[in-house]
């Protein structure tokens, strides 16, 4: 399976959204200067994420974006699904049933072991993203980030903090 790179976008501002003040809605273009990002492409994931109920978008001088919930309740399965989709990976088109040496569709009760593979990776591979959260990402990075993405939401322009 391959993900876009959106969904590593959409993480990394999630996660930087845990940093600002309670209730301060981030400008677009200080998400995306933050990281480097082109900010009309940054643009739709974020739209996405609000579409999700991930972000809020708020328009206006002081509008921006905001986590819509607490981190601890934003697992990475939803931003994965609110960028890329929720739909399967994996479709099966019952191909046992075709061809020379065809199935009978009566002989097949249930999934083939090629499905069901396939669909327990599926449901292995969410259950471990809806079991990682933002708060959690948040959490697993150095007291220098935080500062420093504290310092650079407050005012982009300002000298940033040096590593410590």
């Amino acid at each position: 399976m391959k993900l876009s790179q959106g969904v590593e976008w959409a993480l990394h501002c999630c996660v930087l959204l845990v940093q600002a003040e309670p209730g301060a809605a981030v400008p677009r273009t200080t998400l995306a200067g933050y990281y480097g990002l082109p900010d009309a492409y940054l643009a739709k994931h974020l739209k996405s994420l609000a579409a999700a109920g991930v972000l809020i978008a708020t328009s206006g001088p002081r509008g921006g974006f905001r986590l819509a919930r607490d981190p601890k309740d934003i697992t990475v399965l939803d931003v994965v699904e609110a960028v890329e989709g929720s739909a399967p990976p994996f479709v099966c088109t019952e191909i046992r049933q075709r061809g020379a040496c065809a199935v009978p569709a009566d002989r097949c009760e249930g999934p083939c072991g090629v499905a069901q593979v396939m669909y327990d990776a599926d449901r292995a591979w969410r259950d471990s993203l809806r079991s990682a959260t933002v708060a959690g990402l948040s959490d697993s990075l150095p007291a220098a980030l935080h500062e420093r993405a504290r310092a650079w939401l407050k005012n982009p322009s300002a000298p940033l903090p040096p590593f410590a």
